[in-house]
């Protein structure tokens, strides 16, 4: 399932055109910093000299997760449905930032553990009311996997064909930092303690818990490929996340990445196929444990740092006006020859 994406690394071409273009505005070189690194690999991605965002849109998939039985949050399950319902209403943060910053939202039920009225305005993906305790068994069977990944494939597809070039993903699952956690360690190599966090606000005690709790799953449930991590560990929302960033990338879409779920997702993908990572701006450097050291071992140079860490897609949402700004600067910054300014001998 997974194996049938076509991804290819960005075609340098026009690289030296669209350097040459941005080393020419009305600036001294570099200038503009990583607004100019941001616009080249725009430029890239869109193999034009002249870029554009297009209906950025922010998909936030939602799932619930087995694993919270063992306790490894202080809220209680019921809050996946309950905030997906805040999203439709509007109330939540993401709803405020998409507003503001001008992104199209949508809300997925990838797999809340609740019957949702069907006219509600949701996109009803579920695959099943949320996944098994991974403690115990794999999250999820593959066949599951393959809906999930499926279902997060064709929904981009659609998205882009309605005229999007710009995509992000945010979340909502109580218990998904653990499941993030267990795909970080198991992709990363990186200690236990170093991945999982407080996720919603545990303390010193409950944090213990829920390292130890995590452990002993990698323990009972072996898995070694992207997909059998994906399939033992993640969520519905996490695997559709991780189709939608395939398909979002084959399609030449700009990804705009959020914070520590959504780069556990991203983990899985780059696994797969590491050119995604040509796709990607990284919106934020969560204050979620772990994310730092996700972003080191991907190489990521996030645009903010804001102590955040919320999810939802909140630090994605944020990085749009930088976005725009870097495609804004390459198509209406005068150059100094049409400007009639004189540059300077060294360039």
């Amino acid at each position: 399932m997974i194996s049938k994406f076509e991804i290819n690394s960005l075609n340098p071409q026009i690289k030296e055109q669209v350097q040459h273009i941005i080393n020419h505005k009305t600036k001294p070189l570099g200038a503009l910093g990583i607004l100019e690194d941001l616009a080249l690999r725009i430029c890239l991605i869109q193999e034009t000299v002249s870029p554009k965002i297009a209906s950025p849109t922010v998909v936030v998939f939602a799932g619930d997760h087995g694993i919270t039985q063992e306790g490894v949050s202080p809220y209680p399950q019921e809050v996946s449905w309950q905030m997906v319902m805040n999203f439709i209403a509007g109330g939540a943060a993401i709803n405020v930032f998409t507003k503001q910053n001008g992104w199209d939202i949508l809300v997925v039920d990838a797999g809340v553990n609740h019957d949702f009225d069907p006219a509600l305005p949701l996109q009803h993906l579920k695959v099943a009311k949320g996944t098994q305790n991974f403690l115990h068994s794999p999250a999820m069977t593959k066949a599951q996997l393959d809906e999930a990944l499926e279902k997060g494939t064709n929904l981009v597809k659609q998205i882009h064909a309605k005229g999007s070039n710009c995509i992000a993903f945010g979340e909502m699952g109580i218990g998904n930092t653990s499941a993030a956690a267990a795909i970080m360690h198991k992709i990363t190599g990186i200690a236990m303690e170093a991945c999982a966090g407080r996720g919603t606000g545990l303390n010193d005690e409950g944090l213990e818990k829920k390292i130890a709790i995590l452990k002993q799953a990698i323990i009972n449930n072996p898995a070694y490929t992207p997909e059998e991590i994906l399939q033992t560990f993640g969520g519905f929302e996490i695997a559709m996340i991780v189709g939608a960033m395939l398909s979002a990338a084959q399609q030449k879409m700009l990804i705009v990445v959020d914070g520590f779920i959504v780069s556990s997702a991203l983990l899985i993908a780059h696994a797969l196929y590491p050119q995604i990572l040509d796709y990607c701006v990284f919106a934020h450097q969560s204050d979620e444990t772990g994310h730092k050291q996700m972003l080191q071992f991907l190489k990521a140079k996030p645009l903010l740092n804001l102590n955040m860490r919320l999810g939802e897609g909140t630090g994605a949402a944020l990085a749009l006006p930088i976005i725009q700004a870097s495609v804004n600067f390459i198509n209406e910054m005068s150059s100094f020859e049409s400007a009639g300014v004189r540059e300077s001998e060294d360039r």
